[in-house]
């Protein structure tokens, strides 16, 4: 009997991101991404409700406006600076740099342009004032261990070191 997606199931699958007005492919897992459904939240919520009852073999696609899940683009943001202001180290497009205002809050910014004079950084999600498709695969779906449960996802031991298990 096929196991499908729902609460307590360990599931893997493969994901890419596609912009909905291109075409093109925005993001895609090389890895299959590996959780227990209903103890966390992985992907968005929308998303992990599509995969309730679905199995292995299945792809499904998702449309997701991005302005819903993570608001509209907020163009002040987007900062440009002279490249002798910013430390060597963050002067290369698609660096992410945590950045920390006057009350202690952190907001990440990813560097979006870089030329002999000057770096932009963007601290909006690059998704935002998008519309996209989720289109996923289930590779495997499966009863989760207790441990699976509890840690909400797949639970590897580590190599032993000393007599002692190491955790990865």
């Amino acid at each position: 009997m096929k196991q499908t997606v729902q609460n307590n199931k360990f599931v893997e699958l493969t994901y890419e991101v596609i912009d909905e007005q291109t075409g093109g492919v925005l993001t895609a897992v090389d890895f299959p991404l590996g959780y227990v459904h209903g103890t966390n939240e992985v992907l968005a919520p929308r998303v992990m409700a599509e995969l309730e009852g679905k199995s292995v073999g299945d792809i499904i696609e998702v449309p997701i406006d991005c302005n819903k899940l993570y608001g509209p683009r907020d163009e002040s943001l987007v900062i440009t600076d002279y490249i002798e202001n910013v430390p060597a180290e963050y002067r290369q497009v698609g660096t992410a740099i945590l950045m920390e205002n006057d009350r202690g809050q952190t907001k990440s910014f990813l560097v979006t342009r870089v030329d002999e004079n000057t770096l932009t950084i963007d601290g909006n999600n690059p998704l935002c004032g998008r519309e996209v498709i989720f289109k996923l695969e289930i590779l495997t779906v499966r009863d989760a261990t207790g441990e699976e449960i509890e840690a909400g996802g797949k639970v590897d031991k580590g190599p032993e070191i000393g007599g002692a298990t190491v955790p990865i």
